[in-house]
């Protein structure tokens, strides 16, 4: 299609028929969802962007940022998006609450339950509220309640709910949410437990959630009640110690001196791949595992590695510490796993580590073998790994 000046105009339709075939290759696996990813117009909820960045699957629409840039809300990837809503597995009839507004994801999640279910999305930010009423009316998806709260007390007028929905950044779940679910409800939500974050889709069994499935995804932070922060720990100026919960009291002098003493590199012998499944297996085999992250020019320098930019579980011992690195390898199907180590137990540290990442190649290298699992206080300490929350525990074993 051309203008009269002869520009090429974009045609809404047919990008999104592209985004929807895309998708389709790797991340739709239902009629569903595709169905509804095919109708809702998605441009709509973005007014003022461009039609090829609105339909990029891997780009997130930011609504809203702080005074220093950071982003404060967003409309979602329509790629992680798909991702939930097939976790989500929503059936026509549902009653589903979108808890973290935009518009776009709560009506294609209108599109999925049908005239006879009813979804209800949450905010506690007054101009995203706003925002998402009038896109959704401009939109014709009117049914979608808007709610304007603090979704920790989620939003009880019209519970029970089949589904939730979190597209906010959690660090742990409400007591609300597991209160307001149906017999046969579902929680699928970005929980952040251990220095990292998982999209976990949640079923209720016996008063505890039970991970159905799970896989890698972040979003923006939740606001209000449920608002958490992360525990620094500075070893010098430009390497970080960063962990969810207390400092736990590491040696900081201790492993400021050995950053920059000479380093010792093991190699496990086994595969490197499936990087996310591994790092969830290292930091919850082992107590305290925080993230190292360090600037470029420590990299650029030879001190670290560049995984350490965007972050690397450490498994770290006193004044020594070791974290995950890889090396090509073409008798392994291209590369293995090693550890750098740092410190005067550097050998301890190394072996310590190497035999988290050989556990790991031996037993569990697939998709989908950790059971994550969600106990209220209520429920009593679990059994094994497992992070105390505010008004629970996550827990993890591996089968």
């Amino acid at each position: 299609m051309t203008t009269a000046s002869g520009n090429a105009v974009r045609d809404p339709m047919a990008l999104r028929t592209a985004m929807v075939a895309e998708l389709s290759e790797d991340t739709i696996r239902s009629e569903a969802v595709a169905a509804a990813f095919s109708v809702v117009p998605r441009h709509l909820f973005a007014p003022g962007e461009s039609l090829d960045v609105v339909y990029d699957s891997n780009t997130p629409l930011v609504t809203k940022t702080g005074p220093d840039g950071t982003a404060l809300s967003s409309v979602s990837a329509a790629h992680i998006q798909a991702v939930m809503l097939e976790q989500a597995e929503i059936e026509p009839g549902m009653r589903v609450l979108e808890i973290g507004s935009g518009g776009y994801n709560a009506a294609l999640i209108a599109e999925l339950v049908g005239p006879q279910g009813a979804v209800t999305s949450v905010d506690i930010d007054p101009e995203i509220v706003a925002r998402a009423r009038a896109s959704l009316q401009t939109a014709g998806y009117d049914r979608v309640r808007v709610v304007q709260a603090d979704a920790e007390y989620g939003v009880p007028e019209q519970a029970p709910y089949d589904r939730i929905i979190v597209t906010v950044g959690a660090w742990d779940i409400p007591p609300a949410w597991i209160a307001q679910l149906s017999e046969r409800g579902r929680i699928v939500v970005p929980l952040r437990f251990a220095g990292l974050s998982r999209c976990v889709a949640f079923d209720l069994a016996g008063g505890r959630l039970v991970s159905h499935s799970y896989c890698l995804g972040g979003f923006v932070p939740m606001q209000g009640a449920g608002t958490y922060s992360e525990t620094l720990v500075p070893i010098n100026g430009e390497a970080t110690l960063r962990m969810d919960g207390p400092d736990p009291g590491f040696d900081v002098p201790a492993l400021r001196k050995a950053v920059h003493a000479p380093r010792i590199e093991r190699w496990s012998g086994a595969a490197f791949d499936m990087p996310d499944e591994l790092e969830l297996f290292v930091v919850t085999s082992a107590s305290h595992v925080p993230f190292l992250y360090a600037s470029q020019q420590l990299v650029d320098q030879g001190v670290f590695s560049p995984a350490v930019t965007y972050g690397t579980a450490a498994v770290v011992e006193g004044g020594s510490f070791a974290y995950r690195t890889k090396r090509e390898n073409e008798g392994l199907g291209g590369w293995e796993s090693g550890v750098y180590a740092y410190g005067p137990q550097a050998e301890a540290v190394a072996d310590r580590y190497v035999g988290l990442l050989r556990r790991w190649a031996a037993d569990f290298r697939r998709r989908g073998t950790a059971r994550i699992e969600y106990l209220p206080t209520s429920a009593g300490v679990p059994d094994g790994w497992y992070v105390p929350k505010r008004h629970g525990a996550v827990a993890v074993s591996w089968r």
